[in-house]
């Protein structure tokens, strides 16, 4: 959209569940559209005193979570407390680091604090006329007949109700709008968990606020079953995040005393446990939490209520597009808005659902497939061979060949259609890997055949 359009009060008012990143997007997009916006949120105010933070773990802005940023004039401000990361560094238990970039020169995802990137949209929404907050509001159901909220104050424990007539869940993976919409019939909705949690943990500042391993890249310790990731923050420090499985002779079950923590750290992660003195206190204080793919269908409900976020596709963090799929959401919703208005509701929540709901299930398998290589495979030399022949094929054939990692981060592709494309391109290079043992082999003159022939079949 070109500009805001004038508030007006006449303009159909709109309601969002949800304030977090997601809800709190929406609602700007929303209310830009001159819409009057009520959001309502469980959580308290997260930009009062004295509110806990709930998950510390960084965010990674892409492409696609810019675009929707973009969208309501605020890129550039996030852009100013993120850090670029151009690629993974891979620490081996040695110590010993091996890189590899993200993409192209000038390429980079960002490292963004959660806390910070919701507090300031929170901000914005708040400053928008037409958008009013309300903090504290728990939903303990939804009668959909009605088009009723049943809210409970949780400061007060006041039970009230409140009709709405478009009502938008962006109430995240648990989310009691997708619940209302779960009890009505031929309804899809399924939950699967990895046998993994993951712990929030701290690399500490050095001193002056120096940081202690390279700030501009995503570190990862892969250790076959297992592994840990750090992400740079503005202050020196990295949050780090362990993915671990809850059972086993190495899991959550088996640390049980903080002389297991640091034994198990000292031996796995030697060149990380240095740098992290509060290790066993935030490894015994910090929650265990649990990884969740989660698919429904349909994500609409006439054309009264609409599903968004994580409340239609929760999924796993393995390819840092979580976030950056609830804001393409909003981004996608907007622009369907342009294209047939704000009153053909029914048709633009078609739309949506059968825009989004196949890319986001492609993405949720996409997380789950990159769990395995940041897990096991980009400690292997081969997997990281291949990436270089990759780029080279890349560089050679542009536009013809995009890594499937750029075409997920650093496009606009529709993820169902990287995901297809990325699976030829695996079929292609498990041909091809066999007659390459080093970089240099690539220019061999019957490798480059070989590269020629598979482009000619692929097009």
């Amino acid at each position: 959209m070109a500009a805001d359009l004038p508030f007006s009060p006449a303009a159909e008012p709109l309601t969002v569940m949800g304030a977090g990143l997601v809800g709190s997007l929406l609602s700007l997009y929303l209310a830009r559209r001159g819409h009057a916006v009520q959001v309502f949120e469980r959580r308290a105010d997260p930009r009062r005193a004295g509110f806990q933070e709930g998950r510390s773990i960084n965010l990674a802005l892409s492409d696609r979570g810019w675009h929707a940023l973009s969208g309501v004039g605020v890129a550039n401000d996030i852009r100013q407390v993120g850090i670029a990361m151009t690629g993974r560094v891979m620490h081996d238990v040695q110590g010993n680091l091996t890189r590899q970039p993200y993409g192209r020169e000038g390429q980079a995802i960002y490292s963004v604090n959660r806390g910070h990137l919701n507090r300031r949209l929170l901000d914005l929404a708040e400053a928008q006329t037409g958008v009013s907050l309300h903090f504290g509001q728990q939903c303990l159901g939804i009668d959909l007949k009605k088009q009723q909220l049943h809210l409970r104050d949780t400061t007060t424990q006041a039970e009230h109700d409140v009709p709405y007539r478009r009502l938008f869940g962006t109430d995240g993976a648990f989310s009691a709008v997708r619940a209302a919409l779960q009890r009505q019939e031929r309804f899809d909705y399924s939950q699967d968990y990895l046998e993994y949690g993951y712990k929030e943990l701290t690399i500490e500042a050095g001193p002056g606020g120096a940081w202690q391993l390279e700030k501009n890249a995503l570190h990862i310790w892969p250790r076959g079953q297992y592994l840990m990731i750090a992400l740079p923050n503005l202050d020196g420090s990295f949050n780090c995040t362990l993915f671990f499985p809850y059972e086993g002779p190495e899991s959550f079950a088996a640390l049980q005393t903080p002389a297991d923590v640091t034994a198990f750290f000292t031996r796995v992660f030697p060149d990380a446990t240095p740098l992290m003195p509060a290790l066993e206190k935030e490894f015994f204080e910090h929650p265990t939490g649990s990884l969740v793919t989660i698919r429904c269908f349909p994500w609409k409900y006439d054309d009264d209520v609409l599903l968004l976020g994580d409340a239609a596709h929760a999924i796993v963090p393995f390819y840092g597009q979580g976030m950056n799929a609830g804001f393409e959401d909003c981004s996608v919703l907007n622009e369907l808005l342009d294209q047939h208005g704000d009153a053909d509701w029914a048709t633009i929540f078609a739309e949506f659902q059968q825009q989004r709901k196949p890319n986001n299930d492609a993405m949720a398998d996409l997380a789950v497939y990159n769990f395995v290589e940041m897990r096991d495979r980009v400690a292997d030399p081969r997997f990281l061979l291949q990436k270089k022949i990759e780029a080279k094929i890349a560089a050679q054939y542009p536009g013809r060949w995009t890594p499937l990692y750029s075409q997920v981060t650093f496009s606009h592709t529709p993820y169902a259609e990287a995901w297809a494309a990325g699976q030829r391109q695996d079929a292609i290079m498990a041909r091809l890997m066999p007659h390459i043992a080093s970089e240099t082999d690539y220019d061999q003159p019957d490798v480059q055949a070989l590269v020629q022939q598979e482009m000619v079949e692929r097009t």
